[in-house]
């Protein structure tokens, strides 16, 4: 991974242009939204949702559906009630340390909704010495900006002992995660998955829900990232990995069991919560069908197979057609992108009933160690990016390496467009907008896009410079928007040779994607929903750095689609009621 000594910089390209498909207006009872899909799929209205029929949803909703172009109204709210609390009662491998927990438990507990349905969740912050706030990872957040959890850009933290409430509505469909944006929080416990039903391109007869696939510290990660921060360590090796909030280690812990039915398929909505470690994942002797990469629906394929980085989602289909008995499900951290103590050994067990107890004795499947992603992910709506503009309207950024160093030493720095991110938690971008200013500070790293319907295209690029080279990889995730992965490749990004081979024609569609070591990634999305959306590397400690940038999408549009409410004016007074005058710990990251 990284070196602790550098201040490290991607290169971003940017062009706007003029709306090419008009962005829609309407709103009725199918929440007719921007089109840019060219499927000629259409829904069966007399379809209803069952093992042999996944495609089919209700009311004349189905898989054909663009959840883009539009999305169904249901008039159902399901509400959850959080409590985040510290906690020494659990012990995920057996081994005690201190967490951060939701409602006791570790992972939190899943958020379950159907498509269209109101999400309410009451948050209570019941830690000592921390702020929190809840992002819900791969949420679109459809006019809802000040729904989208992240400190300093969308919210106030919420101070310890203070309660609010997010509000929004699902509008996608499929599988996710929520957790803390509050610093790395979230590597402290303060994450859970988020389930939305919907349809399907693949049948299947059970849904085994989520399950999360994470690295797991011994200590602290506020501990560790302070020193990385500093320079004093280089990236700290995970201590254990877990799957579904569960491992062995020499102290004790459990493996998480999965029983199968012979004969059924299975659906398993995998997600990786990682701080930093990238995963092969396999279940011996069953293949997967892949239906979903992030939220969005792809045309069904089979692998032994996969890779996910940290925040990404694959939704698959296992069929339990082998012999009665045990089977191991791996997750192998990827060489070049993550470390851990225990790799090779984070497993979990998937036995069919009847099996003979006992740990299983299945073969690996065999597979090539790799840091890209999944190559066959071909979204089921027919859709296009406009390729015409790009070359007339890229703009190249110059880029930066170098190493940081402060009157106590050392600082290691990440950022994006010679930039890091530093964000003021007491007062968010959505402030300024409120009050109609401007005058954010430098370190908020913040690109305005002012107008809608325009095409943005990005060329992201890691570049290695003097005095130190660097090829790492980086999982790249942006709020507020799905985008377009036009291309991606090794080396530096040569619009003579490689902007040819980019791809606009139903290219890739999703919210987080690999940057390759030493390499880059072209994206793409259309500016139709009004907000501050933050787009950072979802390594942990890079976020940590700074490794952020924020884009102001149609600023002017804002107040009167989601302007800030009393509650939301409320949580950040009470936030200064106690920051920094009665904290016990200060702010030492870019915040979020």
């Amino acid at each position: 991974m990284q070196s602790p000594k550098m201040l490290f910089f991607f290169a971003l390209a940017s062009c706007a242009v003029a709306s090419i498909i008009p962005l829609k207006q309407e709103r009725d009872d199918l929440h007719v939204r921007q089109a840019t899909s060219t499927s000629t799929k259409v829904a069966d209205p007399a379809c209803t949702n069952s093992p042999l029929t996944r495609s089919c949803w209700s009311n004349g909703f189905s898989i054909a559906t663009d959840f883009d172009v539009k999305f169904p109204t249901t008039g159902k709210t399901v509400k959850y009630n959080l409590e985040i609390t510290n906690t020494s009662a659990l012990a995920p491998d057996g081994t005690p340390r201190q967490i951060m927990a939701i409602n006791g438990q570790y992972p939190g507990p899943t958020i379950i909704a159907d498509w269209g349905d109101m999400i309410e969740v009451t948050l209570k912050n019941s830690l000592q010495n921390n702020g929190t706030g809840l992002h819900w990872h791969g949420i679109r957040q459809y006019h809802t900006n000040t729904e989208d959890g992240v400190p300093g850009i969308t919210e106030c933290p919420l101070a310890p002992g203070d309660t609010k409430v997010y509000t929004f509505q699902a509008t996608q469909f499929g599988t996710s995660w929520y957790h803390s944006h509050f610093s790395g929080q979230y590597a402290e416990g303060v994450v859970g998955g988020l389930q939305i039903n919907g349809p399907a391109t693949a049948n299947y007869d059970v849904d085994l829900g989520t399950y999360t696939i994470s690295d797991w510290y011994y200590q602290s990660t506020f501990q560790l990232a302070y020193l990385l921060n500093n320079g004093v360590i280089g990236v700290p090796s995970g201590s254990n990995g877990l799957i579904n909030g569960s491992m062995v280690s020499a102290n004790g812990g459990k493996y998480t069991t999965n029983t199968l039915t012979q004969g059924k398929r299975y659906r398993l909505r995998l997600i990786n919560t990682s701080v930093d470690n990238h995963f092969a994942v396999s279940l011996d002797n069953h293949p997967f069908t892949v239906i979903t990469s992030d939220f969005v629906p792809i045309k069904p394929y089979t692998t032994n197979w996969i890779f996910m980085g940290i925040g990404q989602r694959y939704d698959v289909i296992i069929t339990a057609n082998q012999t009665v008995g045990s089977y191991w499900f791996r997750a192998e951290v990827q060489s070049g992108c993550g470390v851990n103590d225990n790799n090779g050994n984070i497993k979990s067990i998937f036995t069919y009933a009847g099996a003979t107890a006992g740990d299983p004795t299945s073969t690996p499947t065999t597979y090539t160690q790799r840091c890209t992603d999944e190559t066959s992910l071909v979204p089921f709506w027919d859709s296009f990016v406009p390729s015409t503009p790009l070359e007339a309207f890229t703009q190249n950024l110059n880029v930066s390496i170098n190493i940081g160093a402060t009157t106590n030493g050392t600082i290691v720095t990440w950022g994006i467009n010679f930039n890091s991110l530093d964000v003021e938690w007491e007062k968010p971008i959505l402030e300024y907008v409120k009050n109609g200013t401007s005058d954010w500070p430098v370190s908020e790293n913040l690109i305005e896009l002012p107008n809608a319907g325009e095409w943005h295209y990005w060329i992201i690029q890691e570049v290695a410079g003097s005095p130190i080279t660097v090829s790492i990889p980086h999982p790249i995730h942006l709020h507020g928007h799905d985008f377009y992965v036009l291309g991606t490749g090794t080396g530096t990004y040569d619009k003579n040779v490689n902007a040819a081979a980019l791809d606009y024609n139903n290219p890739t569609r999703r919210d987080v994607a690999m940057l390759p070591a030493g390499g880059w990634l072209v994206i793409a999305f259309q500016t139709d929903n009004p907000g501050a959306w933050v787009m950072h590397c979802h390594i942990a400690w890079h976020a940590g750095e700074g490794l952020a940038v924020q884009f102001l999408e149609s600023e002017s549009s804002i107040p009167s689609v989601n302007p800030v409410s009393a509650a939301w004016e409320q949580t950040c007074a009470n936030w200064d009621a106690y920051y920094p005058s009665k904290a016990i710990y200060l702010k030492d990251d870019s915040g979020i």
